[in-house]
C-alpha cells in the first residue's frame, strides 16, 4: 500500500505525530539526568517509576474511552491536554521560575495524556486500513517514530540544556496546532456502537464508568490467546529493553579501549554510541522492507524465530568484547526487532473485536510497560552472577517467550478449527 493511497486521516497523523515525536525525544532522554541532578539518583528512580505507573493506568482508561467516546475525540482531548501541560512544563523551566517538582508533575501529566492518545491512534489505523495492508502501515509509523528517536536526542543535547524554555514552549505550540488540525480535518472512524441506555446509566452514577470498564477488560483477560500474547511479550521485552540498560552498562564497564579501524581507538562508551547509531539507522532504513518480507511467512514462524534470534544476540553480547563481533550482535538484535514490529500490531487488530480495538491496543501495550518496569533488575543481577550469566538468563527468557508464542498459536489454531467446523 503506497503512501498516496493512504486515508487522509493517516497522512495528517503521520506528519503531525512525527513533529511531536521529535520534540518529545528532544527532552525525554535527558529527564533521568535532570531528576538525578535535582533530587538524587534514588529519588529520581522512584519518581520515574511513579510517573510510569500513572501512565499504565491512563493507558487502560484511554483504550476504554477510545472505544466508548471515539478515536478522534480522545486524540483531540489528549493533544489539547499536552499543549496545556507543555505550557506548565515551560513555566517550571522559565526565566521566572525554576521548579524541579513542578517539572516532575508536568512530565507525569504529559505521560498520562500520551497514554490517552496512543490507543485511539492505533485503533484508528485498524479502522481505516484493510487487514492485508495494516502491517505495512504500522511499520511506516514505527519508522517515523524511530527517525524521531534518532534525530530528537541529537537536537535535544543542544536545546534541552541551553534553551529548555524555548523548546518546551515550541512543543506547546505544536501540540495546540496538532489538536486544531485533528479537530478540523480528521473524521471519526470508530464503529457505530453501544447500548445508549448503558451509556446513560454509566454517566449518571460515578461508579458506572469504572464498573463498565472493568467488565470490558475482564472479557479481554478471558481471551486466552491474547493473554498469552501479553505474557510472551513481557518475557521477550526483557531482551530489547536492555539496549540502554544491561548492554549500555556492559559496554561501559567491560569493553576495553581497542583499535576499531585504521588505527582509530574507541572505548566501550564510544562503541556503545556507535551501536545505538547502527540500531537507529537499520530501523530507519529497513522497517518497511522487513515487514513486507515477513508478511510472506506464517506469523507463528516469525514470532518464534524473532525470539530465538534475540536469544542468540544476547549470547553473542555476553561472550565477546571485540568491537566487530558486537556490531554483528547489534545487527542480530535489530533484525529480531524488525521482524515483528509491523506484524504484532496487525495481529492485535485481528484479535480485537471492532468495538473494543482501543482497549485491546491499550492492554497489548502492557507487555512494554510491565517489561520496562522489570528490565532494570538485570543491572543488580550482574553483581550476583556476572555479565555473561546475566546475558544468558535474558536469552533464556526469550526462549520462554517463544514457547508461550507456540502455545498461543496452537490455541488460536484450535479455536479457528472449532469455528470452521461450526460453520460447516
Amino acid at each position: 500500500m503506497k503512501l498516496r493511497d493512504w486515508d487522509r486521516n493517516l497522512k495528517i497523523r503521520l506528519f503531525g505525530e512525527g513533529m511531536i515525536n521529535v520534540l518529545f525525544w528532544m527532552f525525554f532522554p535527558f529527564m533521568a539526568i535532570y531528576f538525578s541532578d535535582s533530587f538524587g539518583k534514588g529519588m529520581a528512580g522512584l519518581l520515574l517509576v511513579l510517573s510510569q505507573v500513572f501512565g499504565v493506568l491512563a493507558n487502560l482508561v484511554g483504550g476504554y474511552c477510545a472505544d466508548k467516546y471515539g478515536r478522534k475525540r480522545m486524540m483531540v482531548i489528549a493533544a489539547y491536554g499536552q499543549g496545556i501541560t507543555f505550557l506548565l512544563f515551560a513555566y517550571a523551566n522559565s526565566p521566572w521560575l525554576d521548579s524541579p517538582m513542578l517539572t516532575f508533575i508536568s512530565f507525569s501529566i504529559l505521560g498520562i495524556f500520551g497514554a490517552l492518545y496512543w490507543p485511539a491512534s492505533h485503533a484508528m489505523v485498524a479502522d481505516v486500513v484493510d487487514e492485508k495492508d495494516r502491517n505495512t502501515v504500522f511499520a511506516v509509523f514505527y519508522t517515523a517514530l524511530n527517525i524521531s528517536v534518532v534525530v530528537g536526542p541529537i537536537l535535544g543535547g543542544i536545546f534541552f540544556f541551553q534553551y529548555r524554555f524555548g523548546l518546551l514552549l515550541t512543543a506547546a505550540i505544536v501540540s495546540f496546532g496538532i489538536a486544531v488540525v485533528i479537530s478540523t480535518f480528521i473524521r471519526e472512524t470508530a464503529p457505530e456502537q453501544m447500548d445508549k441506555k448503558l451509556v446513560k446509566d454509566s454517566s449518571t452514577k460515578w461508579y458506572g464508568f469504572m464498573k463498565e470498564q472493568l467488565r470490558d477488560y475482564k472479557v479481554i483477560v478471558q481471551d486466552r490467546v491474547f493473554l498469552l500474547f501479553i505474557l510472551a511479550g513481557i518475557f521477550v521485552a526483557q531482551t530489547f529493553m536492555q539496549l540502554d540498560l544491561l548492554i549500555a552498562v556492559y559496554l561501559s564497564e567491560s569493553v576495553p579501549e581497542q583499535s576499531v579501524l585504521f588505527n582509530i581507538q574507541a572505548d566501550g562508551k564510544q562503541i556503545f554510541g556507535w551501536l545505538i547509531a547502527e540500531n537507529g539507522l537499520l530501523v530507519a532504513l529497513l522497517t518497511v522492507y522487513m515487514t513486507t518480507r515477513m508478511n510472506h511467512f506464517k506469523e507463528k514462524t516469525v514470532f518464534i524465530a524473532s525470539c530465538f534470534i534475540y536469544t542468540f544476540s544476547m549470547l553473542v553480547f555476553g561472550f565477546t568484547t571485540h568491537v566487530w563481533v558486537l556490531v554483528f550482535a547489534m545487527f542480530l538484535f535489530t533484525m529480531a526487532e524488525l521482524m515483528v514490529v509491523g506484524i504484532q500490531e496487525g495481529f492485535v487488530s485481528r484479535l480485537a473485536p471492532e468495538h473494543m480495538r482501543g482497549q485491546y491496543f491499550a492492554a497489548a501495550s502492557l507487555r512494554f510497560t510491565i517489561g520496562r518496569t522489570i528490565a532494570p533488575l538485570a543491572i543488580p543481577l550482574t553483581a550476583l552472577v556476572g555479565f555473561t550469566w546475566t546475558f544468558s538468563i535474558i536469552g533464556l527468557l526469550a526462549i520462554i517467550a517463544a514457547l508461550l508464542y507456540y502455545v498461543m498459536f496452537r490455541l488460536r489454531e484450535a479455536k479457528e478449527e472449532v469455528v470452521h467446523q461450526s460453520v460447516l
